[in-house]
């Protein structure tokens, strides 16, 4: 951090984007990688955030921007990889509360998370062959500069959707992002169908 704000001057906006990946259930997930899920996600998230905050906190339109899931404990979600979504849930909770924490210093502190499948490496680890019911990943990328164009005290304490937001931004036709034009993306993990 101290050499992009050496390098760049300050620091506006911080998106944790690294996170380990381990769909498995409890019996099938060693410590070893229990402890790398919490130690990227969890810890990861805070850690970055906790150093990237002084800076922010002198910037004119400050953002984190944490790519994890909307909160919601339906067992469903925990029984098949109690583990990946204790990890990413916790990265959720982080950014619930530094958004009220820096809420009245300004700085917005949202959630993005996708719809669908995003033809990524980790999409090669969770749901192999599943590439061609994915989108390319410049939808995320078009959902965050959405985000993180907006004055930052208009809106914090967010959980998005990539399509849902760039719906709100006039976008119609997301067939564009598909891997296989025509075919029918699959919905992603955590997201009601």
């Amino acid at each position: 951090m101290a050499q992009a704000v050496d390098r760049f001057g300050g620091i506006d906006i911080l998106i944790n984007n690294a996170s380990a990946i381990h769909p498995h259930g409890a019996l099938d997930t060693p410590m070893k990688r229990y402890d790398l899920m919490m130690d990227i996600n969890v810890r990861g998230t805070f850690a970055c955030a906790q150093a990237c905050l002084p800076h922010l906190l002198k910037s004119a339109n400050p953002h984190i921007l944490t790519l994890s899931p909307p909160i919601d404990l339906n067992p469903k979600w925990f029984r098949p990889h109690v583990a990946y979504t204790a990890s990413k849930y916790g990265m959720s909770m982080i950014s619930l509360g530094l958004a009220e924490e820096f809420r009245e210093h300004g700085i917005a502190v949202n959630a993005l998370w996708p719809q669908t499948l995003i033809a990524t490496a980790a999409l090669k680890l969770a749901a192999p062959g599943e590439a061609n019911r994915a989108r390319r990943p410049e939808i995320m990328a078009d959902a965050a500069y959405h985000i993180l164009t907006q004055p930052s005290r208009d809106m914090t304490g967010c959980f998005f959707l990539d399509e849902g937001i760039l719906r709100k931004a006039g976008i119609t036709d997301f067939d564009v992002y598909a891997m296989t034009p025509g075919i029918e993306p699959e919905i992603d993990f955590f997201v009601e169908r």
